[in-house]
């Protein structure tokens, strides 16, 4: 939990204009109006996560699996028990990839399920020269439009199997509700050929991913204030009993626990999307 007199309030939160936006490609600028301490841990997502450390001096610190790292990192998908902290005036730039843009912009993806890397370790000299780029910019718009042009360089130079793509963007807009076989029918293959081109190229099998975006959903409905028994109706659950479970796998939290978690706190000003999902009403 953030420390006593810390909160997102104390943050201000840039986001790019519609114009700027890229397929599969969500970014937040943030900067702390003065220096604090401050802990948070982080929740799962359903995308690769960029951080890149814009601060002066002592920036983002990260805390996984006991092993703490600083600067610029990636964030794979299911990272587990993973916690960023602050020690300064924090300003960072937050990218957020869905998997079947991550394999392609950064070059990698079964290899980051569960990590926290070093920018620097999957893009080489080229993440310090993007940072060196970014905190030049005189504005948030203008780092946009840069982070944009280096995203959209990559994205343009790699490309998972559209089948691949097409049951990723099926289990996104289903809520993860539907069931892997009449997907893999949707595309001509076979369940087993499906299970492994989709974990070779994103990381994780077709199941997981649906599991990962169904327990999002949840969680931004918990965070919105819905009652447990409702969100485990709304997101497809057999009942409140297994929405427990699913949230304490992915967080080691209670409903309960997840509703007040900080990280979800920033998603109704940062994420659009996440914005429109936490208006909705059963």
């Amino acid at each position: 939990m953030p420390s006593t007199g810390w909160a997102w309030s104390d943050v201000d939160v840039a986001v790019p204009h519609p114009s700027r936006r890229l397929p599969g490609i969500s970014m937040a600028g943030f900067r702390q109006h003065a220096p604090a301490l401050w802990d948070i841990a982080m929740v799962a997502h359903p995308a690769v996560t960029l951080l890149v450390d814009l601060s002066e001096g002592d920036g983002l610190v990260y805390d996984s699996h006991g092993r703490d790292q600083h600067g610029s990192v990636v964030i794979g998908l299911l990272p587990g028990d993973l916690r960023a902290a602050g020690r300064a005036r924090v300003e960072c730039l937050q990218i957020r990839l869905e998997p079947v843009v991550a394999a392609a912009v950064l070059g990698a993806s079964t290899e980051l399920t569960g990590t926290v890397v070093a920018l620097a370790e999957i893009w080489g000299r080229e993440a310090g020269r993007a940072e060196d780029r970014l905190r030049a910019a005189a504005s948030w718009d203008e780092r946009f439009a840069v982070a944009t042009e280096l995203l959209g360089r990559r994205v343009a130079a790699r490309r998972v199997d559209p089948e691949v793509a097409h049951v990723w963007r099926r289990t996104l807009t289903s809520r993860g509700r539907l069931r892997v076989e009449g997907l893999a029918d949707e595309v001509g293959w076979s369940r087993k050929r499906l299970w492994s081109r989709y974990r070779s190229q994103l990381g994780v099998t077709p199941k997981r991913a649906a599991r990962l975006v169904r327990f999002d959903h949840a969680a931004h409905l918990l965070a919105a204030g819905h009652a447990a028994a409702s969100v485990a109706t709304e997101s497809g659950y057999v009942d409140q009993s297994h929405l427990n479970r699913e949230v304490n796998a992915f967080t080691g939290l209670t409903p309960t626990g997840v509703a007040v978690a900080p990280w979800l706190a920033i998603d109704d000003i940062a994420w659009p999307a996440h914005r429109e999902l936490r208006r909705c009403s059963f």
